[in-house]
């Protein structure tokens, strides 16, 4: 069975912003959203060069400088937003993980869960969404 958890309102994250979630209280996102050519892209919050080692090295801070890529802070590595592929450090060529999302035509951001398959949120490897008609 698949369950759709609300997240955020899609006009609240603009290009070139990311977001984390952490959906468990666990105290650290367990993913995160970001804002790129006008949609929305998530990404579990682990850079593929440690596997599970978080990205941002304070809340919400999973860009670079400039806005333009997904970066690991802890490694320097960088991706593209869109496609999660590293374009610069030590996990050259390697994917960070999506998470799967779903917008509704009200523009509400909600994550699927797959509570049937589920035995670690975390793991789930479902494409991103592209963001849907207001």
């Amino acid at each position: 069975m698949t369950a759709l958890r609300p997240l955020c309102h899609r006009d609240t994250l603009a290009d070139g912003q990311a977001r984390g979630f952490d959906l468990e209280g666990e105290g650290q996102d367990q993913f995160f959203l970001v804002g790129h050519g006008g949609a929305l892209h998530a990404w579990r919050n682990a850079c593929p060069h440690v596997d599970g080692a978080p990205m941002a090295w304070r809340r919400d801070a999973y860009l670079s400088p400039d806005g333009r890529q997904v970066m690991c802070h802890a490694h320097g590595a960088r991706f593209e937003p869109d496609t999660g592929r590293c374009v610069q450090g030590p996990c050259l060529g390697q994917h960070l993980q999506p998470v799967p999302l779903h917008i509704d035509a009200q523009g509400q951001v909600w994550r699927a869960v797959d509570w049937a398959a589920r035995t670690d949120d975390t793991t789930t490897t479902t494409r991103q969404t592209e963001r849907t008609s207001p």
